[in-house]
């Protein structure tokens, strides 16, 4: 693990944007909340969250980092029939959010995923990828 015990603490900001896209039965299932699973939005905004406080735990190298704040949100794109989700992470840390913000997003993709693929096994993830950070020496990209 890299030292970083020299930074400086700065507020800390990394967003995160990833997708499923579905089958259009699976799709209307979603939007209709008639997967026999339950809540497919609600259980994967809630396993993003949880994902992302445990990075550390899940990625080998990352640095446990107390966060201030993650927000995991999934929303319905029809005409693709795709479920979107970003996530942006906060923290005042000497090292930045962004795998937090990742992390949260892939596993609201994959939990997405696990509870579609009873109806729909041909879900696709799609492209996870930051979206912006700023904060630290580097301040803001996006």
């Amino acid at each position: 693990m890299v030292d970083v015990g020299h930074k400086k603490v700065t507020r800390r900001e990394a967003v995160a944007r990833g997708s499923v896209t579905l089958s259009s039965e699976a799709f209307d299932l979603v939007l209709r909340n008639g997967m026999k699973k339950g809540d497919v939005l609600g259980v994967a905004q809630m396993a993003g969250i949880q994902a992302a406080k445990k990075t550390w735990e899940l990625v080998p190298l990352c640095h446990p980092l107390p966060l201030d704040g993650i927000d995991v949100d999934l929303r319905l794109e029809p005409r693709s029939s795709r479920v979107v989700v970003e996530a942006r992470a906060r923290a005042r840390a000497v090292t930045g959010v962004e795998m937090e913000a990742l992390t949260a997003v892939a596993v609201a993709c994959l939990t997405v995923y696990d509870m579609v693929k009873g109806v729909d096994r041909a879900a696709c993830i799609g492209e996870i990828r930051l979206v912006s950070k700023q904060g630290g020496k580097s301040g803001f990209s996006g």
